[in-house]
Protein backbone atom coordinates (compact mmCIF):
# COMPACT_ATOMS: atom_id res chain seq x y z
CA UNK A 1 0.00 0.00 0.00
CA UNK A 2 1.01 3.29 -0.84
CA UNK A 3 0.95 5.85 1.93
CA UNK A 4 2.41 8.93 1.06
CA UNK A 5 1.74 11.62 -2.12
CA UNK A 6 2.71 14.79 -2.99
CA UNK A 7 -0.72 17.24 -3.25
CA UNK A 8 -0.13 19.18 -6.49
CA UNK A 9 -2.37 21.82 -4.71
CA UNK A 10 -2.38 24.67 -2.07
CA UNK A 11 -5.98 24.36 -1.48
CA UNK A 12 -6.35 23.63 2.32
CA UNK A 13 -9.21 21.80 1.99
CA UNK A 14 -7.92 18.78 0.00
CA UNK A 15 -5.03 19.15 2.35
CA UNK A 16 -7.51 18.52 5.11
CA UNK A 17 -9.27 15.43 3.45
CA UNK A 18 -6.18 14.01 2.49
CA UNK A 19 -5.28 14.13 6.69
CA UNK A 20 -8.39 13.46 7.98
CA UNK A 21 -8.38 10.39 5.95
CA UNK A 22 -4.66 9.64 7.10
CA UNK A 23 -2.96 9.90 3.78
CA UNK A 24 0.56 11.52 3.90
CA UNK A 25 0.48 14.36 1.34
CA UNK A 26 3.66 17.19 1.30
CA UNK A 27 2.06 20.23 -0.74
CA UNK A 28 4.04 21.41 -3.76
CA UNK A 29 1.72 23.51 -5.92
CA UNK A 30 1.53 22.69 -9.92
CA UNK A 31 1.41 26.45 -10.62
CA UNK A 32 -0.73 25.65 -13.61
CA UNK A 33 -2.35 28.82 -15.09
CA UNK A 34 -5.51 27.01 -15.22
CA UNK A 35 -7.77 30.20 -16.99
CA UNK A 36 -5.05 29.59 -20.21
CA UNK A 37 -6.07 26.17 -20.20
CA UNK A 38 -9.74 26.64 -19.81
CA UNK A 39 -10.30 29.51 -22.40
CA UNK A 40 -8.45 26.45 -25.22
CA UNK A 41 -10.40 23.40 -24.40
CA UNK A 42 -13.66 26.14 -23.98
CA UNK A 43 -12.56 27.16 -27.79
CA UNK A 44 -12.44 23.60 -28.53
CA UNK A 45 -16.06 23.26 -27.23
CA UNK A 46 -14.54 20.70 -24.34
CA UNK A 47 -17.39 19.79 -21.55
CA UNK A 48 -16.76 21.27 -18.42
CA UNK A 49 -16.25 17.68 -17.19
CA UNK A 50 -13.56 17.64 -20.04
CA UNK A 51 -11.89 20.42 -18.53
CA UNK A 52 -11.65 19.26 -15.38
CA UNK A 53 -9.95 16.15 -16.14
CA UNK A 54 -7.58 17.65 -18.58
CA UNK A 55 -6.35 20.64 -15.78
CA UNK A 56 -5.81 17.39 -12.85
CA UNK A 57 -3.86 15.47 -15.55
CA UNK A 58 -2.21 18.97 -15.83
CA UNK A 59 -1.40 19.63 -12.41
CA UNK A 60 -0.73 16.10 -11.25
CA UNK A 61 1.84 15.75 -14.27
CA UNK A 62 3.60 18.76 -14.12
CA UNK A 63 5.02 18.34 -10.75
CA UNK A 64 5.23 14.42 -11.18
CA UNK A 65 8.44 16.04 -13.43
CA UNK A 66 9.95 17.83 -10.95
CA UNK A 67 9.46 14.52 -8.04
CA UNK A 68 10.45 12.04 -10.15
CA UNK A 69 9.61 8.61 -8.53
CA UNK A 70 6.96 9.92 -6.62
CA UNK A 71 3.32 9.64 -6.53
CA UNK A 72 1.93 12.90 -6.89
CA UNK A 73 -2.07 13.68 -6.79
CA UNK A 74 -3.36 16.25 -8.98
CA UNK A 75 -7.45 17.68 -9.03
CA UNK A 76 -9.91 20.27 -10.12
CA UNK A 77 -13.44 21.11 -9.41
CA UNK A 78 -15.74 22.62 -11.05
CA UNK A 79 -19.65 23.41 -11.82
CA UNK A 80 -21.28 22.61 -14.79
CA UNK A 81 -24.51 24.16 -15.17
CA UNK A 82 -26.47 22.95 -18.30
CA UNK A 83 -22.83 22.69 -19.68
CA UNK A 84 -21.43 25.82 -19.19
CA UNK A 85 -18.34 26.15 -17.49
CA UNK A 86 -18.58 28.00 -13.95
CA UNK A 87 -14.88 28.25 -12.38
CA UNK A 88 -14.53 29.73 -9.11
CA UNK A 89 -15.12 33.76 -8.48
CA UNK A 90 -11.88 36.02 -8.14
CA UNK A 91 -14.16 39.01 -6.69
CA UNK A 92 -17.46 39.05 -4.82
CA UNK A 93 -19.42 40.32 -7.56
CA UNK A 94 -18.14 37.73 -9.45
CA UNK A 95 -19.48 35.16 -6.61
CA UNK A 96 -22.56 37.39 -6.48
CA UNK A 97 -23.30 36.86 -10.55
CA UNK A 98 -22.82 33.05 -9.82
CA UNK A 99 -25.36 32.44 -7.34
CA UNK A 100 -27.57 34.48 -9.29
CA UNK A 101 -26.90 32.10 -12.45
CA UNK A 102 -27.57 29.05 -9.86
CA UNK A 103 -30.56 30.23 -8.05
CA UNK A 104 -33.19 28.22 -8.03
CA UNK A 105 -31.83 26.02 -10.67
CA UNK A 106 -29.56 22.33 -10.28
CA UNK A 107 -26.13 22.08 -11.69
CA UNK A 108 -23.22 19.04 -11.42
CA UNK A 109 -20.47 20.05 -9.12
CA UNK A 110 -17.41 17.55 -11.13
CA UNK A 111 -14.23 16.69 -9.18
CA UNK A 112 -10.99 15.28 -11.01
CA UNK A 113 -8.35 13.52 -9.70
CA UNK A 114 -5.48 12.47 -11.10
CA UNK A 115 -2.39 10.19 -9.97
CA UNK A 116 0.75 11.03 -11.72
CA UNK A 117 3.82 9.32 -11.46
CA UNK A 118 8.08 10.71 -13.78
CA UNK A 119 5.56 12.80 -15.77
CA UNK A 120 2.40 10.82 -16.88
CA UNK A 121 -0.76 9.68 -15.50
CA UNK A 122 -0.90 6.17 -13.86
CA UNK A 123 -4.49 6.50 -12.79
CA UNK A 124 -7.62 9.05 -12.62
CA UNK A 125 -10.81 9.28 -11.34
CA UNK A 126 -13.62 11.75 -11.84
CA UNK A 127 -16.77 12.16 -9.98
CA UNK A 128 -20.14 14.15 -10.10
CA UNK A 129 -22.61 15.49 -7.55
CA UNK A 130 -26.16 17.11 -8.08
CA UNK A 131 -26.95 20.21 -6.48
CA UNK A 132 -30.05 22.08 -6.37
CA UNK A 133 -30.35 25.27 -5.28
CA UNK A 134 -33.52 27.19 -3.02
CA UNK A 135 -34.77 30.24 -4.88
CA UNK A 136 -32.98 33.67 -2.86
CA UNK A 137 -34.03 37.01 -3.46
CA UNK A 138 -30.88 39.14 -4.02
CA UNK A 139 -30.49 40.43 -1.03
CA UNK A 140 -31.00 37.19 0.61
CA UNK A 141 -28.07 35.98 -1.51
CA UNK A 142 -25.96 39.56 -0.65
CA UNK A 143 -26.71 39.07 3.02
CA UNK A 144 -25.18 35.07 2.39
CA UNK A 145 -22.14 36.40 0.98
CA UNK A 146 -21.23 38.86 4.13
CA UNK A 147 -20.94 36.21 6.53
CA UNK A 148 -18.49 34.56 4.27
CA UNK A 149 -14.77 35.47 5.01
CA UNK A 150 -12.80 36.01 1.47
CA UNK A 151 -10.42 32.86 2.03
CA UNK A 152 -13.13 30.30 2.47
CA UNK A 153 -15.20 32.23 -0.52
CA UNK A 154 -11.85 31.67 -2.75
CA UNK A 155 -11.40 28.51 -1.55
CA UNK A 156 -14.50 26.89 -1.87
CA UNK A 157 -15.66 28.38 -5.04
CA UNK A 158 -19.32 29.81 -3.66
CA UNK A 159 -20.64 27.69 -1.64
CA UNK A 160 -19.62 25.75 1.43
CA UNK A 161 -21.06 22.61 1.67
CA UNK A 162 -19.81 21.86 5.20
CA UNK A 163 -20.93 24.95 6.73
CA UNK A 164 -22.95 27.94 5.96
CA UNK A 165 -23.45 26.92 2.31
CA UNK A 166 -25.46 24.10 3.03
CA UNK A 167 -28.32 26.07 3.93
CA UNK A 168 -28.41 27.40 -0.02
CA UNK A 169 -29.85 23.91 -1.23
CA UNK A 170 -33.06 22.10 -1.72
CA UNK A 171 -31.23 18.90 -2.56
CA UNK A 172 -28.04 17.82 -2.79
CA UNK A 173 -26.74 14.26 -4.54
CA UNK A 174 -23.63 12.92 -3.77
CA UNK A 175 -20.51 12.30 -2.42
CA UNK A 176 -19.71 15.53 0.36
CA UNK A 177 -15.86 15.14 -0.47
CA UNK A 178 -16.89 15.23 -3.94
CA UNK A 179 -18.39 18.73 -3.55
CA UNK A 180 -15.50 19.82 -0.91
CA UNK A 181 -12.91 18.96 -4.06
CA UNK A 182 -11.39 15.39 -3.62
CA UNK A 183 -13.12 12.04 -4.29
CA UNK A 184 -11.21 10.05 -1.20
CA UNK A 185 -12.93 6.87 -1.20
CA UNK A 186 -11.64 5.96 -4.33
CA UNK A 187 -8.17 7.61 -4.19
CA UNK A 188 -7.91 5.49 -1.18
CA UNK A 189 -9.09 2.22 -2.92
CA UNK A 190 -6.64 3.20 -5.60
CA UNK A 191 -3.66 3.88 -3.19
CA UNK A 192 -4.49 0.49 -1.32
CA UNK A 193 -4.43 -1.98 -4.59
CA UNK A 194 -0.47 -0.54 -5.01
Amino acid sequence: MLNRIILASKSKVRKEILDKNNIKSDVIPSNVDEDIVKNSLLKEKASPEIISKNLAELKANKVSLKKTDEIVLGADSVIDLNGELISKPETREEALTILKKLNGKSHFLISSVCLSKNGSMIWNYTDKASLTMKNFSNEELKNYLSKISDETLYAYNVYQIEGEGRNLFATIEGDEDTIMGLPVKKIKEYMESL
